[in-house]
């Protein structure tokens, strides 16, 4: 089973030479013999380069840290989080 969440394009500027922009997608699939079990699945890679970044399959607890981080660092500029 999988299951896309949302991607989108980062926010950096495209122009910029010395960091091209990154594309992120989050899903969920069981497909990973060596995990057992449903995972949160992050991709990251470099825009207009498909299967050439990284995956991280993450189980519930480690996607729930991730969300505290994001939601923590929106804090520090200054954001509210959100739900």
């Amino acid at each position: 089973m999988r299951r896309s969440i949302d991607d989108h394009l980062d926010d950096h500027p495209a122009d910029d030479d010395e960091r091209p922009p990154a594309s992120w997608a989050v899903g969920l699939s069981d497909d990973c013999d060596a995990c057992n079990d449903l995972r949160v699945v992050l991709t990251v890679e470099e825009a207009g380069r498909a299967g050439y970044g990284t995956v991280a399959h993450l189980a519930p607890v480690t996607a729930r840290r991730l969300r505290v981080a994001l939601a923590d660092a929106l804090r520090e500029l200054g954001e509210e989080p959100g739900p």
